[in-house]
């Protein structure tokens, strides 16, 4: 999909106040709602997933089984607002040894667990928004030994609210981002990183093994 783009510094894949924010997107609502709402915290758009069982409510890109994003950039970043609910984040890598790996990140877990196909891992969310960033080739060497590819596919489950999501070639400073690349917030901008340990193991977790 974005295989034969010149892939460097920013790329964004959605943005909640684009005119069309999930025409990369496959959706699939499930039991719950997927629309765009005005966050009162920034005073602007989000895309707001809510769902009352995390697995039945997504959204994934690219559309169709066949393709790819072909996204080789190494990080990761997603702008969301934590609901106080299950969220749950599935991102597919392509490694150095042509084996297609699936890292899983959720706020209902408290342990890693690693397969040949699957790593998940807990993932620790503060109140109102947050910056996740994923390092995707540390996470690659760390569970497999292996090197990053290129990311295949991604899929962002309920609860949660969407500003952007976009891949970078390195961590940039918060003010080295374009402007709408970032929140304006009345407090201040929180980092989190995914291997920070949340609290509690419910059934939905027992349900994706």
């Amino acid at each position: 999909m974005f295989r034969n783009t010149v892939q460097s510094g920013l790329l964004s894949i959605l943005y909640s106040l684009g005119s069309k924010p999930l025409h990369l997107w496959e959706r699939n609502a499930g039991n719950g709602r997927i629309r765009r709402i005005i966050d009162p915290e920034i005073e602007s758009g989000a895309l707001e997933l809510s769902g009352a069982n995390v697995k039945h409510t997504f959204i994934r890109c690219p559309i169709g089984p066949e393709k790819r994003l072909g996204i080789k950039l190494p990080f990761l970043v997603l702008i969301i607002r934590n609901m106080m609910r299950y969220f749950m984040i599935e991102v597919q890598i392509l490694d150095d040894k042509n084996v297609r790996r699936c890292f899983r990140a959720s706020n209902y877990q408290t342990i890693a667990r690693v397969t040949p196909a699957l790593c998940s891992m807990p993932m620790r969310l503060d109140d109102g928004w947050n910056q996740i960033q994923l390092n995707l080739n540390d996470f690659t060497r760390r569970a497999y030994g292996t090197n990053y590819v290129e990311t295949l596919r991604i899929q962002i489950h309920a609860n949660c609210r969407i500003r952007r999501i976009f891949f970078a070639d390195r961590l940039y400073p918060l003010d080295d981002l374009p402007p709408d690349f970032k929140l304006e917030l009345a407090m201040p901008f929180m980092y989190k990183k995914p291997e920070k340990m949340c609290t509690g193991i419910t059934k939905e977790e027992e349900e994706w093994k």
